[in-house]
């Protein structure tokens, strides 16, 4: 395989509400900064995440194209999911040998729609849609399933929101209360941007974040077909990127309710002493379709930073963790 790293990252300051951007006014001022941290102007491909749902108009992703720029043109990509697969795209196009570079990005904005109406659509439309559960619906069968201990998930959500008060990009979000009680993601409006750098290139930049694992495996749409105690397919993506293989010093995990740490955790058998989003994670700030490619981006950072040496990013899709990639990361190759 070829060596592919992360150079830069950046992500914008999280709302809780619409501040009047379009999308290309969410993501010009992070695509600036990623091309000032890494020193690239042009890349050799282009791909971003998002959802046309969430706009409420088709191919919005090439509205967001003006944030690039009309000239000189790109070779481009778009994936309808969460920026992370797309990044995902980006590495295997660096694969190929051709291009030493590449931009990924994710943006959403969930404060203009009805996000768990927006995610039923995702559904099937003839078995699972009809009956009328959303998104925190199904949330609350694999919660129940799992036979999750309520302290401790009390106890996740508290260190999320305090760790998310810590982090200048999430949500300045209280303790949670009786009428708040924090166990689902916020609605959240933001973007994020990464570069991806491979070959030679990568010797350019005195640290940065390699990519030594992703993969990505996928379960049965239907819930009946599933253990939504366990993650599987989460399970199967960490042991093919080969998170196990050494120390993990933190995990940022793509998680949209509190439920799902204790079962990410299992599943990539990660040891006690492994952080667990420090960031605050997508329980502090949660800008769909972004979310994941920022547990990758915020992964990277402490590497790019030195606060760790090897570190683990998972993003998911779907309902109850159906979809889940898994990345390793390290100062190291």
């Amino acid at each position: 395989m070829r060596e592919v790293a992360i150079v830069a990252f950046a992500q914008t300051v999280h709302t809780d509400h619409d501040a009047g951007l379009t999308e290309p006014e969410l993501l010009q001022p992070v695509i600036e900064e990623v091309r000032a941290k890494s020193g690239l102007r042009r890349f050799g491909f282009t791909c971003s995440g998002s959802c046309d749902y969430l706009a409420g108009a088709p191919f919005s992703f090439v509205s967001a194209l003006d944030s690039l720029g009309a000239w000189p043109p790109i070779s481009e990509s778009h994936v309808e999911m969460d920026g992370a697969f797309a990044l995902y795209e980006a590495w295997v196009r660096l694969q190929h040998g051709d291009v030493d570079s590449a931009l990924v990005y994710g943006f959403g904005k969930t404060s203009m729609s009805d996000l768990r109406e927006i995610m039923t659509l995702q559904l099937d439309p003839y078995y699972l849609a009809p009956l009328g559960l959303d998104q925190i619906s199904f949330a609350g069968l694999q919660a129940s399933a799992r036979g999750a201990d309520r302290a401790e998930l009390d106890a996740i959500v508290r260190r999320s929101r305090a760790d998310g008060r810590a982090n200048p990009y999430a949500l300045n979000l209280p303790d949670p209360t009786e009428e708040d009680d924090g166990h689902v993601a916020p609605i959240t409006d933001g973007a994020a941007a990464i570069v991806l750098v491979a070959g030679e290139e990568i010797t350019k930049y005195p640290r940065p974040a390699y990519i030594t694992g992703i993969a990505h495996r996928i379960e049965p749409h239907y819930l009946g077909m599933r253990n939504l105690a366990q993650s599987t397919s989460t399970a199967d993506a960490a042991t093919a990127a080969g998170v196990g293989k050494g120390p993990v010093d933190v995990a940022e995990l793509h998680t949209q309710f509190s439920h799902e740490e204790p079962i990410l955790r299992e599943a990539l058998g990660l040891p006690e002493d492994t952080v667990i989003n420090p960031s605050g994670g997508p329980l502090a700030a949660n800008p769909v379709m972004a979310t994941g490619l920022i547990r990758i981006g915020e992964a990277a950072q402490r590497v790019l930073d030195g606060t760790a040496r090897r570190a683990v990013a998972h993003a998911t899709s779907g309902p109850c963790l159906q979809h889940n990639l898994v990345a390793v990361l390290s100062s190291e190759v």
